[in-house]
């Protein structure tokens, strides 16, 4: 099964967490008012996650004069995946990671930390800047965004009927076609944990396809599977100072190196991410 498949599946298992959540927790009203709440929070997030994401990583941006090589590498890359030269940035931090961001492949940007130039060879680090490339031209940032709103208007749906029950505001059974005391309570509880689940699940597969969508830019999976090896045993040893909530769109985890189950994690198995690698 590729990526893309299994990607369209989970989002199609989270609209369907969604729908029945909605009609258990909200009735059709609540279900339409959770949507509008994360449709609007998730839409700033979309709009601005670049400059915010940028800022909160403490990255700069670098200009062609300052870092030539960076930016030669980034463009012979754009150009091969058939992007438009997006804008490049450089993190001062000891730790070797990466990321991308931006709404669209027009208002893109790519990061990197001082330490990835420094230790990785030049083919490993066109393999890690050809997978930041494939997250761009996958638009994984809009797919991210949509999951997030589903899984946040899921949220919102709990909250509405934890404090409805709190405060006997609770609906009978056939109340907008509501499920009941029982049916609420179990939602609040599964739901939410359910569209976390799949949520992550996502970000995994995401990741996958670009490893391979990276691999095809540059011509090389070996070296992207070198350099994610390298980036894994550094980031183990020394974990990035980083917001929690910035951590899954590193190419690989800056926290703890995978110390969370992988059914909890954003970032897919290492090794079998290397696996996957070599067989191309």
């Amino acid at each position: 099964m590729t990526s893309m498949i299994k990607t369209g599946m989970l989002m199609a298992a989270l609209t369907a967490v969604f729908m029945v959540a909605g009609q258990v927790l909200g009735g059709s009203n609540g279900m339409v008012f959770a949507l509008v709440m994360a449709l609007g929070m998730n839409f700033f997030a979309y709009w601005f996650s670049d400059k915010v994401v940028l800022k909160m990583s403490g990255a700069r941006e670098a200009t062609a004069s300052e870092a030539p090589e960076l930016h030669q590498m980034v463009a012979s890359l754009a150009k091969r995946a058939n992007l438009p030269m997006p804008r490049v940035y450089i993190i001062h931090k000891d730790t070797p990671n990466a990321f991308a961001t931006g709404r669209n492949p027009d208002h893109a940007a790519v990061a990197v930390t001082t330490a990835l130039m420094q230790i990785l060879k030049k083919d490993e680090l066109e393999g890690v800047l050809a997978h930041e490339l494939a997250h761009i031209k996958n638009r994984d940032i809009l797919i991210s965004t949509i999951a997030a709103t589903m899984a946040g208007a899921i949220s919102y749906m709990a909250s509405m009927a934890q404090w409805a029950m709190i405060f006997g505001g609770g609906r009978s059974n056939d109340d907008n076609g509501g499920g009941g005391f029982i049916g609420n309570l179990a939602m609040m509880i599964l739901a939410p944990l359910g569209a976390s689940l799949i949520q992550m699940a996502i970000s995994r597969s995401r990741e996958y396809q670009a490893d391979a969508t990276g691999a095809a830019i540059c011509g090389r999976p070996r070296s992207l599977a070198s350099a994610l090896q390298q980036l894994e045993n550094l980031n183990r040893r020394h974990p990035m100072n980083v917001n929690p909530a910035t951590a899954q769109m590193y190419i690989v985890n800056p926290l703890s190196g995978g110390s969370l189950a992988g059914l909890f994690s954003t970032h897919p198995p290492m090794q079998e991410r290397i696996r996957r690698l070599t067989a191309l």
